[in-house]
């Protein structure tokens, strides 16, 4: 299993502009019942670029694994453009959770692919095109800040049995020596594909 938080970069926008953190109204609504039902599972195929219309990203995916101590790596440092895929988990649009990651921003302060994650809403669709050559269509459900001490392994990471999606990226309060302090995690459910 991997281990609580994902350490993505240590550095903040250079402009002194934070990126976007989600509100307490982005996150999971008390009466938390999906507005579409999940269509059935796609088989397993690796995914190649994820498309977020709502905050115009077009990216490649990468495939990641863990590192030494259990933690999920990140897209190399040297494409902030990309997005990772955990590569021995649950392909997106397959039954179980599959979790993607994405640099907020690099060390010279520019936005990484993952800067607005933090500005989805409830409702924003996520497209996943796949090396099987079908589209992966995802709806956000909500849209949550965790502190890094904090980090809910079980409730980001865990299984529903349905295909779901969980992306991830750093977020949260920052310092100079510690970086980041937290991680930003999008929910979203398989609701079509193309």
């Amino acid at each position: 299993m991997m281990t609580a938080g994902v350490v993505l970069l240590i550095s903040a926008v250079d402009d002194g502009k934070p990126p976007p953190r989600p509100s307490a109204a982005q996150s999971f609504s008390t009466s938390a019942a999906p507005t579409r039902p999940a269509v059935h599972p796609l088989p397993p195929a690796d995914p190649v670029r994820l498309r977020i219309a709502a905050i115009g990203v077009n990216a490649p995916m990468t495939r990641v694994g863990l590192d030494a101590a259990g933690a999920l790596r990140t897209p190399p440092p040297d494409k902030p453009g990309s997005a990772g895929w955990y590569g021995d988990g649950t392909p997106p649009g397959s039954a179980g959770t599959a979790v993607a990651t994405g640099h907020v921003d690099t060390p010279t302060g520019e936005p990484g692919v993952f800067y607005d994650l933090g500005a989805l809403t409830e409702g924003a669709t996520i497209e996943i095109s796949r090396a099987d050559r079908r589209t992966a269509v995802f709806t956000v459900g909500a849209v949550e800040l965790y502190d890094r001490e904090e980090f809910p392994s079980k409730k980001v990471y865990g299984s529903s049995g349905r295909p779901e999606l969980r992306l991830i990226t750093c977020g949260g309060g920052y310092t100079k020596r510690t970086g980041y302090l937290g991680n930003v995690v999008v929910y979203a459910t398989l609701t079509a594909v193309t």
